[in-house]
């Protein structure tokens, strides 16, 4: 179990430091759109920074796997939850990103949120699944992938338009969350078919099923769709909101998919299930707006020294 706690820990750190090195790349290169893809991947593929940041998150993602094989689900979304610390410090230190009040307490509530769900754990209760049934999967994750590319687009749609009030990007977080909380669950598939007795059964058994297509899938449309909404908006609020909507995704709908069921003990699946709904609660509360850029008045302009 220690050895999951460790990976999550680590993979907390190299997703942060990933998606904070990506932000800091994107903000020197021109504007980058999902409509034009091609365009994107060559400028982001001409950015040893960017490159750096992508090197991080595939490291996450192996430290993922490790995750998945020694941790339940809702123990190790628990633990990823928490990283956003990290993130918003990082965020500060090498973006310049400043925080608001509101959001400040927001990531406080979700560490609360964290704190019911570590506490609702325990390591003699809490088994880990290691396959679903194919079915159920694809029932779980395709309506998800479409609604989170749906509604990325309408947020675009909303975008271009001149009048519009400055967006969080909350609603991107959103999207690029969904598809991210389908990748995980294709993540904790993967982990279950890993062996080492048997390699060549063990390839043809994943081959079979659907997590490496789905991984495909939101690998493609989910570094795309990243990309444009990070260099539009802030990666410290943009990265907790996706982070948030991932991990309740892969907790409440991973937990039945893969059979760890939920705490028979009342007090336990209290906590869990109170603090999934403050992390839900968090999340609908949060700013979708930035404040305009104050103006001058031509009489403050002369008044001035």
């Amino acid at each position: 179990m220690w050895w999951g706690v460790a990976a999550a820990l680590l993979a907390n750190t190299l997703y942060s430091l990933g998606f904070v090195l990506e932000k800091r790349a994107l903000t020197s290169l021109p504007e980058v759109s999902i409509r034009q893809p091609a365009r994107l991947l060559r400028l982001v593929l001409g950015s040893p920074l960017w490159i750096g940041g992508s090197l991080a998150l595939a490291a996450g993602f192996g430290a993922q796997l490790v995750v998945y094989r020694t941790l339940p689900i809702a123990a190790a979304q628990g633990i990823f939850v928490s990283g956003l610390v990290l993130l918003v410090l990082l965020s500060a230190r090498l973006l310049g990103e400043e925080t608001t009040g509101r959001e400040r307490y927001a990531l406080g509530a979700i560490l609360l949120a964290l704190l019911m769900v570590v506490l609702s754990l325990r390591e003699d209760a809490d088994s880990v699944g290691r396959d679903a049934p194919y079915p159920l999967i694809l029932l779980v994750c395709v309506p998800s992938l479409a609604a989170g590319v749906w509604l990325y687009g309408s947020a675009e749609r909303r975008a271009r338009n001149r009048h519009r009030r400055p967006t969080t990007g909350v609603e991107y977080g959103v999207a690029v969350g969904l598809l991210y909380g389908v990748s995980s669950l294709a993540i904790k598939g993967v982990s279950g078919h890993l062996t080492t007795d048997g390699t060549g059964g063990a390839v043809l058994d994943l081959l079979s099923s659907p997590y490496p297509y789905l991984l495909l899938f939101t690998g493609v449309f989910g570094l795309v769709m990243s990309q444009a909404a990070l260099q539009r908006c802030r990666a410290s609020l943009i990265v907790p909101v996706c982070t948030t909507v991932t991990s309740l995704f892969t907790a409440v709908l991973g937990t039945p998919a893969f059979g760890e069921a939920l705490p028979h003990d009342p007090l336990r699946l209290a906590l869990r299930v109170a603090g999934t709904a403050l992390a839900v609660a968090v999340l609908l509360t949060m700013p979708k707006h930035d404040s305009a850029p104050r103006t001058t008045s031509p009489a403050e302009e002369l008044a001035s020294p």
